[in-house]
């Protein structure tokens, strides 16, 4: 193994906030940073632009390749974990970036009770009212502590929308449902495209308050407080599983990359996977990796910043031995537990007539927030505890996927030329109403290391033990009752809801990459991993950033949650760690 000369920061992984806790450090302090990222180097927009392939994008180029690493997936502990070996509920991102180069944008902020949300729910429904095994828990800091680094965050991005609550003011247009911003969007809403405005007729009649959904893809024209310019959306429909040719889409390539490239004390090295955190008597002393031409290195730090994905930065720590695994039987230990994704519906909506589903860009619609949060109207015996915003969008639709969505009736197969003939007969006229529900935590919902199952380097791989709840179910009927009430109220031909029948959680479609949880945050190192600056509480030199802090899922896409949280401690980290370095809480 070769030892390097020491760095004051190591930084692993370099997606949004691996790259933003270093744009932050580099920028206040005269700290040395490298940040380690085991897929390739950025890419350009050109790059981007020659990659505008469907069949590209359907065969996932721009993902992790699961045969170097996949997870193991088992319903409960009495079950046998097997390896996830195509791309299912979650698509992982590689190289400077990450997922953040493919995401689909939509940026909207978490409601205020998420942050307090295991007092919100003693207080509503009372203690004996709540489900047995239900593990949510606080975040040990409030919306308002969070609001600044909210809008933060949406500088930087550039983030498009309509405020709803501006200081207290509820303002007509946007969603009346939200935390109270200190300020509007820092860019309008987009000129909108056909369906969605369906939808937002249908949803006024019923007496709901549709919005725009906010989204990190520019409107228009933008220039960031750090100087970053970037073009007004084109509507190309490139969006989700896309990195924009552009730059209208906020990628941390576009935004975060740009300004760190100016600084001497910042280095980035690509194809570095890291495989362990190096610590001794409490105190992290750098990571060892392997780099592209298979040789062990190990990187001395003084501090080290863990800012993988979700799932990496638990199977990180557990490799590591950082930290006490969870064990849901007895309650013990904490690394790996409150382990979540997001429940999924969606509804298909035969319009006849042409959508132009073509064009579009990553949030471009209208939303829902009235069935968020507390859900109302609801059966009071066996209440709903999270709901879910209800949304209609046109992010672009290439022809590979788009195409033989068909209502059922219309053909005996899903093959021979009645099939064709109807699907060529609804091509770009079928709509879709979606919901992301909130995913609330359970003890018996959690990571740990597999112990069969290895990765490319012989190390094992996370084992997630994962399956929806009663809560779930009723959760899913509950809004799938709501959105054909929509489909019907537009005047639609409405199919069944896709996963209506679904009894148990499946990694054989997508879910979004929302999984969050197994290094979560809290107010005290026997319920948590990190504290509510993002600090090991046992080795205060290390730091862990994004989902994998999150205590609970909610029913909003969490990146800009993420990016607001990372700031919050990239603030302590500047302005009280590097003053006097300890533990903070």
């Amino acid at each position: 193994m070769e030892r390097l000369k020491p760095v004051d920061v190591v930084v692993v992984g370099g997606g949004w906030t691996g790259l933003l806790m270093a744009t932050e450090i580099t920028s206040r302090t005269s700290l040395s940073v490298v940040v380690l990222e085991r897929g390739g180097p950025a890419r350009d927009l050109s790059d981007y632009g020659d990659g505008m392939d469907e069949l590209d994008m359907l065969r996932y180029r721009i993902m992790q390749n699961i045969a170097d690493e996949t997870v193991t997936h088992r319903h409960s502990g009495k079950d046998r974990a097997v390896p996830m070996r195509q791309y299912g509920s979650f698509k992982p991102g590689t190289g400077v970036g990450g997922a953040g180069e493919h995401w689909g944008a939509i940026s909207n902020r978490y409601r205020p009770d998420q942050f307090r949300l295991a007092t919100h729910l003693r207080e509503k429904y009372g203690a004996a009212r709540l489900p047995e095994n239900l593990a949510v828990q606080d975040w040990g800091f409030t919306y308002d502590d969070l609001e600044a680094y909210y809008w933060r965050a949406e500088q930087m991005m550039g983030v498009s929308g309509k405020a709803g609550n501006l200081r207290g003011s509820l303002i007509e247009g946007g969603d009346p449902f939200e935390g109270p911003r200190s300020h509007e969007f820092p860019n309008p809403p987009h000129k909108m495209s056909y369906f969605p405005t369906l939808f937002r007729k249908a949803a006024q009649e019923l007496g709901y308050h549709p919005f725009p959904i906010p989204t990190a893809t520019l409107s228009q024209d933008y220039s960031n407080p750090d100087g970053i310019v970037r073009p007004g959306c084109l509507y190309c429909g490139h969006c989700s599983r896309y990195g924009c040719m552009i730059g209208a889409k906020a990628q941390p390539s576009n935004t975060l990359l740009p300004v760190l490239t100016r600084k001497k004390n910042f280095s980035l090295r690509p194809n570095c996977w890291v495989r362990r955190v190096v610590h001794r008597d409490g105190k992290a002393e750098g990571v060892t990796y392997m780099d592209a031409a298979g040789k062990e290195m190990l990187q001395p730090a003084d501090v080290v910043v863990l800012s993988s994905w979700t799932i990496n930065n638990a199977r990180l720590l557990l490799l590591s031995g950082v930290g006490d695994p969870y064990d849901p039987v007895t309650g013990r230990g904490t690394l790996g537990k409150n382990l979540t994704h997001q429940l999924t519906e969606e509804l298909p909506l035969y319009i006849g007539t042409p959508l132009n589903l073509f064009m579009g860009a990553g949030g471009l619609g209208y939303a829902l927030g009235e069935f968020a949060g507390d859900p109302p109207g609801q059966d009071p015996t066996a209440p709903i505890l999270r709901g879910s915003e209800i949304r209609a969008s046109t992010g672009g639709e290439g022809p590979i996927v788009s195409f033989g969505k068909i209502p059922q009736g219309e053909a005996n197969s899903a093959w021979g030329s009645a099939w064709k003939k109807a699907a060529l007969k609804w091509y770009d006229k079928v709509g879709q109403i979606t919901c992301e529900a909130a995913h609330l935590s359970y003890r018996q919902n959690y990571m740990d290391l597999d112990s069969t199952y290895t990765d490319k380097f012989g190390d094992p791989l996370l084992r997630l033990t994962l399956d929806w709840t009663g809560h779930e179910k009723r959760q899913r009927a509950y809004l799938a009752k709501i959105m054909i009430a929509l489909g019907k109220a537009i005047g639609a031909r409405v199919g069944a809801p896709i996963h209506e029948t679904e009894e148990h959680y499946s990694v054989t479609y997508s879910q979004g990459t929302h999984v969050q949880g197994g290094v979560i945050l809290g107010d005290s190192p026997e319920r948590s991993v990190v504290n509510p600056w993002l600090q090991h509480w046992r080795m205060p030199n290390l730091w862990i950033t994004g989902g994998s802090a999150f205590p609970q899922n909610e029913s909003a896409n969490p990146t800009l949650t993420i990016l607001a949280v990372t700031y919050r401690a990239a603030e302590a980290f500047v302005d009280r760690y590097v003053k006097k370095p300890g533990a903070l809480a």
